[in-house]
């Protein structure tokens, strides 16, 4: 199939648009229809401030759940932990350290290290079968701070993102210098600046708009596939899940793009495109009954990770001898080729 090119008129779409003309026949995933904002799935223009404004990164706000002792969930917006602290505490997101789990060049924190070793957030490719168990818990990803949704091209493209002008991003998001929001920002914006892995072609992408020109790009055609995790029970818990029958591999043989939602401000994703990573559609059957429509990653060569990455060490493995494989959250989407 041709690839369609972006034109000047086609830049004046809002996001949901600009999505159904270039990919007239993928549907949207519901990691990407959250993080649009009301407006823009029924009406045809909208207005976006994004001026000074208090903006909370990273930390949840709420009260805490049933349940005593420490609750660990995978997932959250960068593939990061909730973690409960018994029943008077405050939920606090915890970003997995400095970096996300799914950059590839750093080595696992004391933070990562130390959360619950049944979450079987990666586990290996020979496991990836009907009948396999492992203790998960998948957090529903809710849009609680509004400034989250992704922003229109035009938009975003005017807002720094670089760490030369990091002081600038924080100015406009009223984020004091030296807070855990900033630590956050700083963090998001140095990932994304670092190098990529020896095979990988990377980008954050800061709207809608370019995640779909990097991911037709990359892959060479616009009759793609779009999928990522869907949860249907909303207060499910940590609990043992098993592999039903039907896994499937996505896009055959082809390379893949997967992007993964960045803790920011507004919709930030960390896309990369490898060709050694395989996608796969794994239905799971919760202990309570709840069933899971998850996106698994398998990475095919692992030798230019980091060799004391989180991977590693769950696994008990060394870099470049077998396939890692682990769950997208339900924020995080994979593009395939049809």
């Amino acid at each position: 199939m041709q690839l369609v090119v972006a034109t000047n008129a086609d830049a004046a779409l809002p996001p949901a648009f600009y999505w159904k003309s270039k990919l007239p026949t993928t549907p949207m995933p519901k990691a990407i229809t959250d993080l649009l904002q009301p407006d823009w799935k029924e009406e045809k223009d909208t207005s976006v401030d994004v001026g000074k404004g208090g903006v909370n990164v990273g930390v949840e706000k709420g009260n805490q759940g049933p349940g005593d002792g420490t609750d660990v969930n995978v997932g959250g917006g960068d593939g990061g932990v909730n973690v409960h602290t018994g029943p008077k505490g405050k939920p606090v997101h915890v970003g997995v350290g400095p970096h996300s789990p799914f950059d590839y060049n750093y080595a696992a924190s004391e933070t990562q290290l130390h959360d619950d070793p049944n979450v079987a957030l990666f586990f290996l490719e020979k496991d990836l079968h009907h009948g396999t168990k492992l203790n998960l818990h998948f957090t529903i990803y809710y849009t609680s701070n509004g400034d989250a949704t992704f922003l229109p091209r035009s938009v975003s493209d005017s807002i720094p993102f670089s760490s030369n002008k990091v002081n600038d991003v924080l100015n406009k998001f009223s984020i004091k210098d030296g807070s855990d929001e900033a630590k956050t920002v700083k963090n998001t914006i140095n990932e994304c600046e670092g190098p990529s892995i020896k095979g990988e072609e990377k980008r954050c992408v800061t709207s809608l708009e370019s995640m779909v020109d990097f991911a037709t790009t990359k892959l060479g055609s616009n009759n793609v596939d779009a999928v990522s995790t869907e949860v249907t029970k909303k207060d499910n818990e940590l609990q043992q899940y098993t592999m039903a029958p039907g896994v499937k591999r996505l896009g055959e043989d082809k390379a893949s793009v997967v992007c993964h939602k960045e803790n920011y401000p507004y919709a930030v994703f960390y896309c990369h495109k490898s060709e050694t990573t395989k996608a796969y559609s794994v239905p799971l059957e919760g202990a309570d009954g709840s069933r899971v429509k998850a996106v698994a990653v398998c990475h095919t060569d692992t030798s230019k990770w980091n060799p004391k990455h989180l991977a590693f060490q769950v696994l008990k493995v060394q870099p470049g001898t077998v396939p890692v494989c682990h769950f997208l959250p339900q924020d995080h989407v994979v593009f395939v080729p049809k």
